[in-house]
């Protein structure tokens, strides 16, 4: 009877080995240059384009989205939705494979409901394998009970994310989007707390626009996120920028000094990985990203010791101000 029972066990014994090859892959949706010998941390191939889906006032539609990608040299695209761009998320996959731009990321919803069961339906459907941004919120807390509590809550309410993510072959990353979860520290401690539980594709996305008040502190938060960060998307930036209506600039629009640090201390501290550009405004996406692009290379140029030159000419508003993120249920 021993050996019968230990037949009628494989089919479990191959099913945890499929889930333990899938979390043991490099992190689902990293960009394969981070990986190359040729690697750069600001070159095209390393761009990730993001916020440019309802954040657009040409209001593009995925073929033209995907067309304008390739052109401009993009070859990873970050997708945030609203609802009414739910009928073509399939579509949207297919453009994208057209014209050879790799679905990097897919902003999710913050609980395991429908709307996410839908979304992880068209992954496994297309065979894709984004990284999957959840956010939270959450004001202050009062104690270290209250603190520990709110740590194991929302590692409550991820950990069927990475469930679903895992059993689809992606890997999550937590966003920093403002209030107690937007504190890389705390991001960190329900990381460690999944990871107590087993659960291992599991990282951050950081945004610099949603950084403002962590300025001071980036170099150690970069040193704490290093071993979890799985992209960091830039912005313009300066000092309070979300208390004056500067909470989005193009890259190179803002205290040139402050951005060239912060760089910096990211090309410092040995980080490999995908770095996105975003919209995030009523602007046209095209121009944006090019107003982000140039930005960057004039950045380079200025850290490369290059003469000072004016700042590129922008296409859009220097000041804008970003719209509400997409509905969470």
């Amino acid at each position: 009877m021993k050996p019968m029972t230990s037949l009628r066990l494989w089919p479990r014994y191959l099913s945890g080995l499929v889930l333990l090859l899938i979390l043991a892959r490099p992190p689902a949706g990293a960009a394969d240059s981070t990986q190359s010998s040729n690697y750069a941390l600001f070159a095209r191939t390393n761009l990730v384009a993001w916020c440019i889906v309802p954040f657009d006032a040409s209001q593009r539609g995925p073929e033209a989205r995907a067309e304008m990608l390739e052109r401009l040299g993009f070859q990873n695209f970050a997708y945030d939705y609203r609802s009414r761009h739910i009928p073509t998320f399939d579509a949207e996959v297919e453009a994208l494979e057209r014209h050879h731009v790799g679905l990097f990321a897919w902003w999710f919803p913050t609980t395991l409901n429908d709307e996410a069961r839908l979304i992880l339906g068209v992954i496994r459907r297309h065979h894709v394998h984004p990284q999957l941004w959840v956010m939270g919120s959450g004001g202050p807390v009062r104690s270290p009970g209250e603190q520990a509590a709110r740590v194991i809550s929302e590692a409550n309410r991820i950990q069927p994310i990475t469930k679903a993510a895992a059993e689809a072959g992606c890997v999550v990353a937590l966003y920093n989007h403002g209030g107690w979860f937007g504190e890389p520290e705390n991001q960190i401690a329900i990381i460690q707390e999944l990871r107590v539980r087993g659960t291992t594709n599991i990282g951050i996305v950081y945004n610099q626009h949603h950084g403002h008040s962590q300025i001071d502190r980036f170099p150690a938060l970069m040193r704490a996120m290093k071993p979890y960060l799985l992209a960091l998307n830039l912005n313009g930036m300066v000092r309070d920028g979300d208390k004056h209506k500067l909470e989005i600039l193009p890259v190179g629009q803002g205290d040139v000094a402050l951005e060239l640090s912060l760089q910096q201390i990211v090309r410092d501290s040995g980080w490999r990985g995908p770095v996105g550009l975003l919209n995030h405004t009523d602007e046209d996406a095209e121009a944006r990203l090019l107003d982000n692009l140039e930005g960057l290379a004039w950045l380079d140029a200025q850290r490369d010791g290059a003469s000072a030159t004016p700042k590129p000419q922008l296409r859009t508003r220097r000041e804008a101000q970003p719209g509400q993120g997409p509905p969470r249920k």
